[in-house]
């Protein structure tokens, strides 16, 4: 995997009205455009073992995100006013969760954007969280020539 571009994703979580923290995960990896799908690739590093990783995927297609991991059933499907049940692996286990996407913007191009979601996660139809993504594609210069 050529890792050609920065990836940032920052996420926020609220919880009966407390935000819980945001969250921030900078990586190299890979973006590219095939048939009006845009793909971004990165790897999450465990924080046990440096050199244990699972490569994370975010597949962008006209008004839909999936989310999913390698290695793990996870697999969320966010679409703007659409609530989907998926599967999402805890670690200890695997659930099924309700993912309702309030927002999704998609201002991606050639070179990169960003994209910005806002969902709620249910389980059992019980609101787990309110949830907000922001994620920010940007290229790597390429080092000059020596």
């Amino acid at each position: 995997m050529k890792e050609d571009y920065a990836i940032t994703i920052r996420g926020r979580q609220v919880y009966e009205d407390e935000d819980q923290g945001e969250i921030c995960l900078s990586a190299l990896g890979t973006y590219r455009e095939k048939d009006g799908t845009r793909f971004i690739l990165y790897k999450e590093y465990d924080e046990d073992n440096a050199s244990a990783y699972r490569t994370a995927l975010l597949k962008v297609e006209p008004g839909m995100v999936t989310m999913s991991r390698s290695g793990s059933p996870t697999r969320l499907i966010l679409e703007k006013g659409r609530r989907h049940l998926c599967l999402y692996d805890t670690g200890l286990g695997s659930l099924t969760v309700g993912i309702y996407t309030s927002q999704l913007d998609v201002d991606l191009n050639e070179t990169g954007g960003t994209l910005e979601i806002a969902y709620t996660l249910d389980v059992d139809s019980n609101l787990s969280s309110q949830n907000l993504l922001h994620v920010e594609v940007t290229p790597v210069p390429e080092p000059p020539e020596l």
